[in-house]
């Protein structure tokens, strides 16, 4: 773990996303451990991006676990889905990833049922279903991702065949923010948002 600590410490938000492709997330619940491997994010790089919170320095209660150390966990809610996104650069810099897709690994049957019952892709190929999945709550807004119950598990990680950068998805009328390749992506994975059936790749788009 340190050394994913120390990489959020000295990279840029762009290289942490690139870096999260494949991380294993984990999340500890009274009902087990549900985890999986991230297969597509996007970089927000506030104060200058306008489609992040933090454009401007925009600083309220909404948005002050921007402002806190890399790896700190920043929640929001969007037309009622809760949002995961890590924060990526040091303290007083709002930058950080917002967590789009996840490959379920562990506890996949708890996933579905948090899911309603939905299955296949449908479990987690968009930030709000992944959330819903792997059963994360606001109480954890603001705790780290290094730490908390909801942790990184770097020993897990496996590594892309390739990854593909993208426009952001859901960002009109932000200026050049709204086609900037800021969304890192699996290729070939089935849990990617908005994936067609003919790209799916048939190792799900891993080495090895």
């Amino acid at each position: 773990m340190e050394k994913t600590i120390e990489y959020f410490k000295t990279h840029s938000t762009e290289e942490v996303a690139e870096f999260l492709l494949g991380m294993y997330v984990e999340h500890e619940t009274s009902r087990g451990k549900l985890g999986g491997f991230i297969v597509d994010c996007e970089a927000y790089l506030g104060p200058d991006d306008e489609a992040a919170h933090s454009y401007g320095m925009r600083d309220t209660p909404r948005v002050r676990a921007m402002y806190q150390e890399p790896g700190t966990i920043y929640l929001y809610t969007m037309h009622t889905h809760l949002i995961l996104n890590m924060i990526t650069q040091p303290k007083g810099i709002p930058q950080g990833v917002m967590i789009r897709g996840l490959e379920p690994a562990e506890g996949v049957a708890e996933m579905i049922r948090n899911r309603g019952g939905q299955t296949g892709a449908a479990i987690s190929d968009g930030p709000g279903k992944l959330v819903q999945a792997m059963g994360v709550s606001n109480e954890l807004y603001g705790e780290s991702i290094f730490n908390s119950r909801l942790h990184l598990v770097p020993e897990k990680r496996r590594y892309p065949k390739e990854i593909e950068r993208l426009p952001r998805i859901g960002i009109p009328n932000k200026g050049i923010w709204t086609d900037m390749p800021l969304r890192f992506t699996v290729k070939g994975n089935p849990y990617l948002s908005k994936q067609r059936k003919n790209q799916i790749d048939s190792a799900n788009g891993w080495c090895g």
